[in-house]
């Protein structure tokens, strides 16, 4: 028996860690949507972005200034794929990285925009990665409010992404992520798991970069959103593209507020959350949050599947 969409729904766009070797093979065979969007971010970006998310190494996907783009464009090209089935989420979210995907979606940034910022704000971030020896670290198994207490005991540590209940990301110095680690499982953490990125996201570390990304900021015009965006900076519905601008700038160096992002959608009546784009970690994420809601993703061709038959066949029903 197939899946039913049911409900108002959100969608969440990942951000970066949700990249996997081959995630646009099928993508790009199977619907031409799909390929339409990475023939624009090669366009766009002058960069093979098609064939590295088709064929590039996990290390070469791991790079910073390559992450970025490849998972923008695999989440605006998976977006395409369900919009031209009739997909219509009552609000969208994007974890990060994803709230470029998120606001391409609704109209705030074209595709086009969202491209060449977060290839710009990759590279940018990868200087950081370079010039900072900078670690981040999922502590497992404690509450937010321990892992905030631990990071006050250690100057250089700070609280990057608030992911689920009882897993929050830090991020820092590496002498200081090292010293909350050694806290965290002495308090009691169930485990501790260093991130694979190339930076340390997220905290007063980025603040280096924030001028050079504001003025790229800047430069782009930011329109009012076509439908809901609930930002992952304040966990609240944006009121502006002008809001919008002002916030991704702010996302440089504060946390990721995703609880309290899944919680808001929910609480302003979405009952179906919808992963856009590779991987399956805000899929994960939202079932810890939201045990009641219905959780999908779309990460792989099976899922996806199983998400466009269930659009078809609502369309169906409707006709």
């Amino acid at each position: 028996m197939g899946i039913e969409l049911e409900g108002p729904i959100l969608g969440m766009f990942p951000g970066q860690g949700s990249q996997r070797p081959g995630m646009a093979t099928a993508l790009r065979a199977d619907h031409h949507e799909a390929a339409a969007v990475f023939a624009t971010a090669d366009a766009v970006l002058e960069q093979p972005i098609s064939q590295l998310c088709s064929t590039g190494s996990e290390e070469e996907l791991q790079r910073t200034d390559i992450t970025q783009p490849a998972v923008v464009a695999t989440s605006l090209a998976i977006w395409d794929v369900l919009r031209a089935r009739g997909f219509e989420p009552a609000a969208v979210a994007g974890h990060s990285l994803g709230e470029f995907a998120a606001l391409a979606a609704a109209g705030v940034l074209t595709y086009e925009q969202a491209l060449l910022l977060v290839a710009r704000r990759g590279e940018l971030m990868a200087q950081v990665g370079e010039s900072v020896p900078g670690a981040m670290l999922a502590i497992i198994g404690l509450s937010a409010e321990r892992v905030e207490e631990l990071c006050e005991q250690a100057p250089g540590a700070e609280v990057a992404n608030y992911n689920e209940p009882e897993q929050t990301v830090i991020s820092g110095t590496a002498t200081a992520i090292a010293e909350v680690e050694t806290a965290a499982l002495a308090a009691g953490a169930e485990k501790c798991v260093r991130l694979k990125v190339g930076a340390p996201f997220h905290c007063s570390l980025m603040d280096a970069i924030a001028a050079d990304f504001g003025a790229e900021l800047d430069r782009q015009p930011f329109a009012d959103p076509r439908m809901t965006v609930i930002s992952s900076v304040t966990a609240a519905p944006l009121r502006s593209g002008a809001e919008a601008r002002i916030l991704l700038r702010r996302q440089l160096s504060g946390s990721v507020q995703w609880v309290r992002t899944v919680r808001a959608a929910l609480n302003g009546g979405s009952t179906t959350l919808v992963e856009i784009g590779p991987g399956r970690a805000l899929t994960g994420f939202a079932k810890r949050i939201a045990p009641e809601a219905q959780t999908l993703g779309t990460g792989n061709p099976k899922n996806l599947a199983a998400v466009l038959a269930a659009l078809e066949n609502a369309r169906a029903i409707a006709s």
